[in-house]
């Protein structure tokens, strides 16, 4: 069977060098290049439009009782106008799923981009909660420059908006939500509205940015800011533990894809070295043990006393020249480190880990390979033991695919996050003298 799609629908692809088809819809794939694009959140600011698409809406008068059942977070505060990282466990503790939850008003709040688990957990009691989806465009606009391509595409000072908070705003005569939130680690805002409206809004803040390098940001190069932030990704850092619970796949059904592609030098039926607890993604901070709720005993128990945490990896320069030098000799080469981000993730759900080991021992997992242009080197977000997880520290990466040649890469415990620079959550506009 055929599929077809209207390019038209999705004019703020324009002029891409590449594109790829998730399944569902068009992606850009690379702009001006990994390079430049990968530099955009430093030097000046970039636009992704990449998490356009659905989002889900909760309405009801039980809208709070109903996200503490099912998140670690707490919900004592949760004013309208702000958002949540909110993350959700399964009964072991592992994450399901993980998202921003924005309180739009006293009984909505919309989930974006992260999938459908609290529909199905709104399907196993009688919530006074309904759910519905929205189609909307969601470009995220990060880097050091983004404040001031948003100032002149709204004409308004954007200042009074703190981190995890939105308002309202226009662009090209239309209404539009901004919020500050992002996955770069430095400041970043999100742009929303009705999908319709995408491409004009699209086109301005473009315009608007050209005086400040803004740089058009693909699919290729996106994650590499999620290591260098410090922000673990589902389906491509970890994979999300919704698909060990037998009543989500029976209600998914077939229309829900259940085998993502597993790929590392670890066994691919341990499926437990790809799912993370919310302690293991350093997402320890969000948990409040206030309330009841879907994995408490397992979370609770873990931050009492934390096996693993998260950590970046600097990998030797020596052994990574070695795994392209093996792509210039006879024989079987390593598997190559596809740049920047390594396996790509146009793969679809990708569930990966590479077994880490130090002095001999297995210590943990490594994930989310990239390669950062900016600080030369190769990173990558290591879930390992918190006895060996002292800054400096050397560690062996078992690089490669179960059942394939392994190249045994020696890498140093590195702070983390790795990029430190401007911090999002640090910074206050409104504060004297700023």
């Amino acid at each position: 069977m055929s599929r077809s799609f209207d390019l038209g629908a999705l004019p703020y692809f324009a002029e891409p060098n590449l594109y790829f088809f998730d399944g569902n819809r068009l992606r850009g794939w690379e702009f001006s290049g990994w390079k430049p694009e990968s530099m955009s959140w430093k030097t000046g600011c970039y636009i992704h439009s990449g998490l356009s698409g659905p989002v889900m809406v909760y309405r009801g008068e039980e809208l709070d009782a109903f996200f503490a059942e099912i998140c670690v977070n707490g919900f004592k505060k949760f004013s309208v106008g702000s958002m949540k990282h909110a993350v959700m466990c399964t009964e072991d503790g592992l994450i399901a799923t993980h998202g921003i939850l924005q309180r739009d008003s006293h009984e909505q709040a919309r989930f974006f981009a992260a999938g459908n688990w609290p529909t199905y957990m709104l399907s196993k009691k009688p919530w006074k909660v309904e759910a519905s989806v929205e189609s909307i465009y969601l470009f995220q606009i990060a880097g050091p420059q983004s404040l001031e391509v948003l100032q002149r595409a709204t004409s308004q000072d954007l200042r009074d908006i703190g981190f995890l908070r939105f308002r309202s705003s226009r662009i090209a005569g239309e209404k539009v939500e901004i919020g500050r939130i992002g996955m770069s680690g430095n400041l970043a805002y999100e742009v929303r509205g009705p999908i319709a409206q995408g491409p004009e809004i699209y086109q301005a803040i473009v315009d608007a940015g050209k005086d400040f390098g803004i740089e058009r940001l693909g699919w290729r190069t996106y994650l590499v800011n999620h290591v260098e932030g410090g922000f673990p990704q589902q389906l491509w850092t970890f994979y999300p533990a919704l698909l060990e619970d037998e009543g989500y796949r029976s209600w998914a059904g077939t229309g829900f894809r259940t085998h993502p592609t597993i790929t590392g030098s670890v066994d691919p039926a341990d499926m437990r070295a790809r799912y993370r607890t919310p302690v293991e993604a350093g997402w320890g901070t969000t948990v409040r043990l206030d309330h009841d709720f879907v994995g408490r005993a397992a979370v609770e128990a873990e931050m009492k006393v934390p096996r693993r945490v998260t950590v970046t990896l600097k990998w030797n320069a020596e052994d990574v020249t070695d795994i392209f030098a093996s792509l210039l000799r006879p024989g079987e080469e390593y598997k190559t480190i596809d740049l920047p981000t390594s396996p790509a993730w146009n793969i679809g759900f990708l569930a990966h880990a590479d077994h880490v080991s130090a002095d001999g021992e297995a210590i943990g997992f490594s994930s989310g390979t990239v390669y950062s242009y900016y600080f030369r080197c190769v990173l990558s977000m290591g879930c390992i033991d918190a006895a060996a997880a002292n800054i400096g520290n050397e560690v062996i990466v078992q690089w490669g695919d179960f059942g394939g040649r392994i190249k045994k890469v020696r890498a140093t415990v590195e702070t983390y996050p790795y990029f430190v620079e401007g911090r999002n959550e640090a910074i206050d506009f409104q504060a004297p003298n700023l």
